[in-house]
């Protein structure tokens, strides 16, 4: 069986994410998102999320924010210091643990960090993007080139041809960035996050979706250990 994820990410960075991603979890094909709790909305964000259990919400690890500002990704001291830290406010928010773990620009991916990222997420026995368990797919985004926006590639056609070509037998995440602009939030990903909710609650995309055979499936629903 294709099982699909699609998880939004960034939720917690503004007003206007927050009610992007939820209503394209209510409208349309997002199942899970990853909460930024360094985000100036992340309280907005913990109670929207509360009130809609059908959303799976893991934790946005961030350490560099949109002004990429400096951390040492080389410490594994204040690596574990901040893992800990934005873990004991996911908690503190949510009354809970993430169902999925990922990073904000996907900083844990590189050495040395993503072998002490793994070992120190492990006591939770949730996926971590990019550790194996589940294919992830990065290509729903309208900036391929730093500043130079193609919304041709967040729209209905190029994520039915994802969905085509890229979601197989087994567990896929795709990642998505919807949201809308709001004056509490500056970033270079900005306006083409609401191209993106167009596109994830178009019915064109959920007619797609059942003539592929595939099946909508959150981060929650992914078996404790891995088994697919």
């Amino acid at each position: 069986m294709k099982r699909l994820i699609v998880n939004a990410d960034d939720l917690g960075a503004s007003v206007g994410v927050n009610r992007g991603i939820l209503e394209c979890h209510e409208q349309g094909i997002v199942t899970s998102a990853s909460f930024m709790v360094t985000g100036a909305s992340a309280e907005d964000a913990a109670a929207l999320a509360r009130e809609r259990p059908w959303l799976a919400v893991g934790l946005h690890w961030d350490v560099v924010g949109e002004d990429e500002r400096d951390f040492p990704l080389d410490d594994r001291e204040a690596v574990e210091e901040e893992l800990e830290r934005q873990l004991g406010r996911f908690r503190e928010l949510l009354d809970r643990d993430p169902t999925h773990v990922d990073s904000h620009r996907h900083v844990h991916l590189e050495e040395p960090t993503r072998s002490w990222f793994h070992e120190l997420v492990a006591p939770l026995h949730v996926p971590i993007r990019g550790d194996g368990r589940i294919s992830f797919v990065g290509g729903f985004y309208a900036q391929w080139e730093w500043g130079e926006t193609d919304l041709r590639r967040v729209s209905v056609e190029a994520l039915r041809r994802v969905l085509e070509e890229e979601v197989g037998h087994g567990w896929t995440e795709l990642s998505c960035h919807p949201g809308y602009v709001t004056p509490d939030y500056e970033a270079m990903y900005l306006s083409e996050r609401e191209a993106e909710v167009e596109t994830l609650t178009s019915s064109e995309i959920l007619d797609a979706i059942d003539d592929l055979g595939i099946k909508l499936v959150s981060f929650a629903d992914y078996p404790v250990g891995g088994a697919a």
